[in-house]
């Protein structure tokens, strides 16, 4: 692990080292400190089209119970780094909290799956990826009814390619889909070939999608890009984009639980 300083002039690596073999709870603490950032750098990427009354500051509370997890679970002596594990567990303590507290209205949850089956069922018969147009059709409902569901399962789509899965056998151990496009290893031959096969399967969901579509993934998930900024390089409306994004995660949502072994994950 790189040696750094956190803003006290403590050594990040010797308070590993308090923390782990001596239970310091000072030098605990002063982790949590050093590491915050990340929190509050999650919140914020994870904020981006929730609905008003999700506060920023919920989010950062649900992320650094996240953090403090990360912490007591994390073994310094393996080959991976904190922020990259803290990362995972930061997402996951977020969305487990906003899914208990149900803010997403059934209505839309139902919608989210309809829109989801129609552009797979549309897919495989057109062999192509569906226009907006035909997708409206096959739902029976307008092109503008038809945009406002999809800006409303924007604003619900908090997990995208962060929703955690959990893989089979695993003893409940998790895995988000965009990590699964990683090159990572595991000690654990199962894991890995989980990982393996929807890392192939979602690679391949990732190909099939509509140029734009794609443009808008990678440019959020791998640039770091927000959904605005897309929309000046793109030349289109910030509300564009998310339709845009929103369209290509129910499109990769659908091909990965279609192609998908039963039994190799459930979400």
């Amino acid at each position: 692990m790189a040696s750094r300083k956190t803003d006290s002039g403590a050594d990040v690596h010797s308070l590993w080292q308090r923390y782990k073999d001596l239970g310091d709870p000072g030098a605990r603490d002063e982790l949590i400190l050093a590491y915050s950032p990340l929190v509050k750098y999650v919140a914020g990427r994870m904020g981006t089209g929730l609905p008003a009354h999700v506060e920023e500051a919920d989010l950062i509370s649900y992320g650094l119970l996240g953090l403090i997890g990360a912490l007591e679970r994390f073994e310094p002596s393996r080959n991976i780094k904190f922020e990259t594990y803290a990362i995972s567990r930061i997402k996951g303590s977020i969305i487990d909290e906003l899914r208990a507290l149900d803010w997403v209205p059934r209505s839309v949850r139902s919608w989210a799956r309809q829109v989801e089956r129609v552009v797979t069922k549309l897919e495989n018969e057109l062999r192509r990826a569906p226009t907006d147009e035909e997708t409206s059709e096959e739902l029976g409902v307008t092109m503008n009814e038809f945009h406002s569901i999809l800006n409303q399962i924007s604003s619900a789509s908090i997990v995208a390619l962060d929703e955690f899965w959990t893989l089979s056998g695993s003893g409940g151990d998790k895995v988000a889909l965009i990590d699964t496009i990683e090159d990572t290893s595991s000690p654990d031959p199962s894991r890995a070939y989980d990982i393996s096969a929807v890392k192939e399967i979602l690679a391949d969901a990732i190909r099939r999608l509509p140029e734009r579509e794609r443009i808008v993934i990678g440019l959020y998930y791998y640039e770091g890009l927000t959904l605005k900024e897309i929309g000046e390089v793109l030349g289109v409306t910030e509300s564009r984009i998310s339709q845009l994004h929103t369209k290509a995660i129910l499109r990769m949502k659908g091909r990965v639980k279609e192609e998908l072994e039963p039994g190799v994950l459930s979400n």
